[in-house]
């Protein structure tokens, strides 16, 4: 009987412990999407990027935030980065000037300032991202500043005029979603200006940037019912030696009844902003 019953036990915990490959299976290459009413892979729904890129592209450590008062409310969290074969290839110079921008983040970085996030950075603040599709083109819209890309799937023209969140033209490689963008405005660095830069935006709240040369490549593949993956490759030859590539998986929000919240962080920073012009400041 003890033999059975230690038998038993031991059987037990090898189910616990071995690896669970039943479970994976559907998970990554051979999961096959569920179709749209025209065929194509489903991306519809809500996503969000669970990961540190939205402080520091690259691996960091743990680190005191911009504002002391704050503490360990606003510090920063570690990450392994996003960063495929890091560090980011800068140009000697561009490098340089990356790390001026992050000493002076608090002033430099457009997040502040609301002003929209652009491409690739929308996809993994700190937001979640909503996804509807059609066959002529996909919408994916982000709580931060009512953010909201279009990706025209039936066109492949040039962007008509340079934008805060480029022109993106897009199409199916099997059953992965690849989206090509460029015509990105660039927006000017006040208090960096004057020492020669050239108008760049953020990437993140480290000083990682880019210039209106930016021009990104995006691969999203649907890897499991509530998965999806998400590589952009980033190419400026104003900042960077060569294209580089991040990658991450976006998760699926499944709260009952999940919908974009209203985060119009306009009125937020108008006194930031705008105080200096306003009747009275005595600026």
């Amino acid at each position: 009987m003890r033999k059975a019953a230690i038998a038993a036990v031991a059987a037990m915990l090898l189910v616990v412990l071995l690896p669970r490959h039943s479970e994976g299976q559907g998970e990554g290459q051979g999961y096959t999407a569920p179709r749209t009413k025209a065929g194509q892979p489903d991306l519809n729904g809500f996503w969000q990027a669970l990961n540190t890129a939205h402080w520091d592209l690259e691996a960091h450590d743990a680190a005191a935030g911009p504002i002391l008062q704050l503490g360990a409310a606003y510090a920063v969290p570690p990450g392994l980065g996003v960063v495929i074969g890091g560090p980011i290839p800068y140009k000697p110079e561009a490098l340089v000037m990356k790390k001026k921008y992050a000493a002076n983040a608090l002033k430099e970085d457009a997040e502040i300032k609301c002003y929209l996030p652009g491409v690739p950075r929308v996809m993994y603040m700190p937001y979640p991202i909503q996804i509807v599709q059609s066959t002529e083109y996909i919408l994916m819209m982000s709580e931060f500043a009512t953010a909201q890309r279009t990706i025209n799937m039936t066109t492949n023209n040039r962007p008509p005029a340079d934008t805060w969140m480029g022109w993106s033209n897009g199409k199916w490689d099997g059953d992965t979603l690849v989206i090509d963008s460029r015509g990105f405005l660039g927006s000017t660095i006040g208090a960096l200006d004057q020492e020669g830069a050239i108008q760049v935006r953020f990437l993140d709240r480290a000083g990682n940037y880019h210039t209106d040369g930016l021009h990104v490549v995006e691969r999203i593949r649907r890897t499991g019912p509530d998965h999806l993956s998400y590589e952009a490759t980033i190419e400026d030859p104003n900042v960077y030696t060569r294209p580089w590539t991040i990658s991450m998986p976006l998760y699926r929000r499944v709260e009952p009844d999940m919908q974009l919240g209203e985060f119009k962080c306009e009125e937020f920073v108008s006194d930031l902003v705008y105080g200096k012009y306003q009747k009275g400041s005595g600026r």
